[in-house]
């Protein structure tokens, strides 16, 4: 979807939160325009909890200001959490109530009366939510609580969605009905941003990411924009017999990241390394190669490169 005109959904200016003994964000400038599907990645740690809670008023920053469509989260807390809808990565419900109920009542907490009514009974008709809305939250499922957590969010119709690791511990048939409802908010006009560690989610579904690390941002780009700055590619052989890695010299094995019987994975630098030079040096140690394949850098590939504990990025941030 192409980015609409107007504030941005969410803009962040020198944002900084120290906890005791802890800096938990460190200077983050970011935007997300309006009608985006953004992605925010980072390590356990990195700071994506701590950046939301920001943004959800359930935290303030100790430095620098953040704005959900141009209302300050601070001064004009009461709009800028009427425009966005938190989906939490954990599943917290009241125990007492029916779906029906804590929709009702969530939909109360922003003023919302019985004329909202219609749209809880649609939202949990769309979640197929409705053949449970008459019962107790504490019997559903861990799938149907987090369709529960989804409604929540929504039941106010903000047009700012924040997704925390929304499809974590859910089965895969699950989620894949929940992207196909959340492609379905996108397409409605609706700002989408999305955690996750599912590498391949955010690579599908999100048009520019945000690779946090350490509580600074590295990377801020276009999909395939960063999908290409991957420096590395994967080499897959299979061969007649099972070559002994200790044997192969110290920098070949280096490249070694799988084997499992008569198949090698190599991880390749783009510049530095070469196939047909692997391919020589595992036929000078007597390998018969029967079949080779090579693959591109995927997202898990650059995250790891822009995130490894043992490298110091420098942030590499592009807008466009």
């Amino acid at each position: 979807m192409v980015p609409v005109s107007g504030p941005a959904a969410i803009a962040v200016a020198g944002l900084h939160k120290r906890y005791p003994g802890v800096h938990a964000l460190r200077g983050i400038d970011l935007e997300v325009r309006r009608g985006e599907f953004f992605g925010l990645l980072g390590p356990n740690g990195a700071g994506k909890s701590t950046l939301i809670h920001v943004l959800a008023g359930l935290a303030r920053a100790s430095e620098g200001s953040a704005r959900v469509l141009d209302h300050d989260v601070v001064r004009d807390y009461r709009e800028s959490r009427r425009a966005l809808g938190m989906v939490p990565q954990e599943l917290v419900f009241d125990p007492f109530f029916t779906v029906r109920e804590v929709l009702r009542i969530q939909a109360g907490y922003f003023g919302l009366g019985r004329e909202h009514w219609p749209w809880v009974e649609s939202l949990m008709a769309v979640l197929a939510l409705d053949a449970k809305a008459d019962a107790n939250l504490r019997t559903l499922s861990g799938g149907m609580k987090r369709r529960v957590m989804i409604a929540l969010a929504l039941v106010h119709r903000p047009p700012v969605v924040i997704l925390d690791e929304p499809t974590a511990g859910v089965d895969v048939d699950l989620r894949r009905s929940l992207w196909e409802f959340i492609r379905g908010l996108h397409r409605d006009g609706h700002t989408i941003v999305l955690t996750t560690h599912y590498l391949q989610e955010a690579e599908q579904l999100c048009e520019r990411i945000a690779i946090l690390n350490h509580g600074e941002l590295v990377a801020v780009d276009r999909r395939e924009a960063l999908l290409a700055r991957g420096i590395g590619r994967r080499l897959r052989l299979n061969v007649t017999t099972e070559v002994p890695l200790a044997t192969l010299p110290e920098a070949l094995r280096a490249r070694v990241t799988a084997q499992e019987g008569t198949r090698l994975v190599f991880e390749l630098h783009r510049d530095r390394d070469s196939v047909v030079g692997v391919l020589d040096a595992l036929r000078d140690h007597g390998a018969r190669i029967v079949d080779v394949a090579t693959e591109a850098a995927d997202l898990e590939d650059v995250f790891l490169e822009l995130t490894r504990g043992d490298v110091k990025m420098k942030p590499q941030i592009n807008a466009d």
